[in-house]
């Protein structure tokens, strides 16, 4: 569990050096063995986060370890982890590309190979629902089953993974994705990929996700 919680931490102050969240934005969890989740606490910065910084909780909710609180969006990391036994990672970014997308309410469509294999399609947009709340972690649930990502309107960027790292990769996948397709209009209409590859491609996301 040691080093479930390190690479969380590491992972989280990723998060931070490479852009996808300013101050102390974006949160974090991951699954733990013993079927608890650790997740990043509430309002404190990455920089100074420490691995006893972190929180440990049921996946009801109930603080099993940790002196701080946990995310305030606790019920969105633990709306996806108990609807999907197979995923063990979750990151919410506000990622500046894929944010423009969620605010403008547009899907990212999914127009490069690599993107089919590990996302699993083009990254919808769930409904708009309050920050932090039940109904959002529900709403926002339902959109991971067979995708490894999804943006919540008006918000920004939610990405699942069989472990935090998987998770993170895909949350920079999307986001260089999001922003090779807002300059890829201002040249131009997109162009499709045929729908043999993307048939093709289709059953690899999930045997990735489960392996």
């Amino acid at each position: 569990m040691t080093e479930i919680k390190e690479t969380l931490l590491r992972t989280a102050k990723e998060m931070l050096r490479t852009g996808l969240v300013e101050g102390t934005a974006g949160n974090l969890s991951a699954r733990l063995p013993d079927g608890n989740v650790v997740m990043t606490p509430s309002t404190l910065d990455y920089e100074e986060m420490e691995v006893e910084d972190l929180v440990v909780v049921d996946l009801d909710g109930n603080v099993v370890e940790g002196e701080r609180s946990p995310t305030t969006e606790k019920a969105l990391h633990l709306a996806c982890l108990r609807a999907h036994d197979d995923i063990r990672g979750v990151i919410h970014s506000h990622a500046m590309f894929a944010t423009m997308f969620a605010v403008t309410r547009q899907p990212i469509p999914c127009v490069i190979e690599e993107f089919d294999v590990f996302v699993g399609g083009e990254v919808p947009v769930a409904g708009y629902e309050l920050t932090g709340s039940d109904e959002l972690g529900d709403e926002v649930a339902k959109w991971v089953e067979d995708r490894g990502a999804v943006l919540m309107a008006n918000h920004g960027l939610l990405t699942v993974g069989k472990n935090i790292e998987s998770a993170m990769k895909v949350a920079h996948l999307v986001e260089r994705t999001a922003k090779i397709i807002w300059g890829a209009r201002l040249l131009g209409d997109l162009v499709p990929l045929p729908e043999s590859t993307l048939e093709r491609f289709a059953p690899i996301y999930k045997l990735l996700r489960s392996s």
